[in-house]
């Protein structure tokens, strides 16, 4: 028996997105979970979790997008009166404080954007917090300081959830990149709340990670690209079932590459993934899935900007990478037929870059498919933090679908996991 896209195991069914057609035609998609759209927030305490997790450089956030992303969210609950309190983690402390890893610089950039006062609280949990919380009144907002300043948050301590929970009667998860922790600010807090529901961000994922590819218009593209096969053979293994063409380029290609006898010099490559390389290719022609690998490869002597590079020989033709060079990117030929097969597609989901797109010098592979990605007419998603660095490095966000904020959580979602931020809100 399966009810709502959830096995009796409380498995999410892979591509399932829990179609529920009670939900009103306003929504511009079903789902099972409550939504934001469906709280009454006036003069209540809500606890909202956010994704403020942004670079910083001596202190100046260098990349406001994640702020900005939760401010429909935000602006929402505000609006409707909420007492706002919104918890975060930023970097990767070690279950205690680090000033670097403080959110006060956030603070002040979610007051600028929100045009009125946030204020800050030194910790997220503890009485002076709780005496702060307790002092805001309809329509203001808190920003707690970094969660993870606390060992409890990953290990998701009841103790610690409920901490933060605090007075709190609702509480909205908003934090996709997030969502397939279950850590205390994501999870534990619901069980010590009334009710807990989606915000805008997760719902425009699960929109269009979830509902837009359970039934994609074909042919459906999918470019993967990143370092390690190991890293992508689940969610390769359910695209199996789903697509119609893997375009596989970056590191992970030349893995394929070797796998098929190619000599690849010094390219990074996971060796001991050959036979997993090989059964991953053979799978794809029993289901008549067609995997396109790189023709050739761009590589170089010395990785640093302005090396030198050159473009092997086609591999049909004897091509290899020799053994004092590095394969850094796809090569001319690849290029084109990659953006031929991407120029046909209708749907395209695109995680993991061609090659070293940061350096300049080997950036041509990964800045072809982006632009072939936005100049094509089919539904586009970009998800995966690199893709989606490569698409603002050429301004080519505007002309894309929709870009995902999360990148480990995406692709858990395409595998057809479970996301425990997602599970544990309240069922509609």
């Amino acid at each position: 028996m399966i009810t709502n896209g959830v096995t009796p195991a409380g498995r999410l069914m892979p591509w399932a997105c829990w179609l529920d057609n009670r939900r009103t035609s306003a929504s511009l998609h079903s789902m099972p979970k409550l939504s934001i759209r469906d709280l009454r927030v006036e003069d209540r305490e809500v606890l909202m979790r956010v994704d403020f997790n942004v670079p910083l450089q001596d202190g100046e956030i260098t990349d406001d997008t994640r702020i900005e992303a939760a401010l429909p969210s935000i602006k929402h609950l505000l609006s409707g009166g909420a007492k706002l309190v919104l918890c975060s983690h930023l970097g990767r402390p070690k279950g205690e404080p680090e000033a670097r890893y403080s959110l006060k610089p956030v603070a002040v950039r979610l007051g600028e954007l929100l045009e009125q006062d946030v204020f800050f609280a030194t910790d997220c949990i503890g009485a002076e917090v709780t005496a702060k919380r307790a002092t805001l009144g309809s329509g203001e907002v808190i920003l707690l300081e970094n969660t993870r300043f606390h060992a409890g948050e990953k290990v998701n301590d009841r103790e610690f959830a409920a901490a933060l929970a605090g007075n709190a009667t609702v509480f909205v998860n908003d934090a996709f990149g997030t969502a397939h922790r279950a850590h205390g600010s994501t999870e534990g807090v619901t069980h010590h709340v009334e009710k807990s529901a989606m915000g805008f961000l997760i719902e425009r994922e699960l929109e269009f990670l979830c509902d837009k590819l359970e039934s994609p218009e074909r042919p459906f593209v999918v470019i993967l690209g990143g370092a390690k096969v190991s890293d992508k053979i689940e969610v390769i293994g359910a695209l199996l079932e789903k697509a119609d063409a893997l375009i596989i380029g970056g590191a992970m290609a030349n893995t394929f590459l070797h796998a098929q006898g190619h000599r690849m010099g010094n390219s990074l490559l996971e060796a001991d993934k050959s036979e997993l390389a090989l059964d991953i290719l053979a799978k794809a022609e029993a289901k008549g899935v067609r995997i396109l690998l790189p023709v050739d490869t761009r590589m170089t002597r010395e990785f640093k900007e302005g090396a030198e590079t050159k473009v092997t020989a086609p591999y049909a033709e004897g091509g290899e990478v020799g053994d004092d060079w590095e394969g850094i990117d796809i090569g001319d030929l690849a290029i084109e037929e990659f953006c031929t097969e991407i120029a046909a597609a209708r749907t395209i989901v695109w995680n993991g870059p061609m090659g070293v797109f940061e350096l300049n010098s080997f950036e041509k592979g990964t800045k072809e498919v982006a632009r072939a990605v936005a100049d094509s007419e089919a539904l586009t998603i970009v998800g995966g933090g690199d893709s989606v660095t490569a698409v603002k490095k050429y301004n080519l966000g505007d002309s894309m679908s929709f870009i995902s904020t999360g990148g480990g959580a995406s692709l858990e979602l395409l595998e057809g996991k479970e996301l425990p931020g997602v599970a544990a809100l309240t069922d509609v």
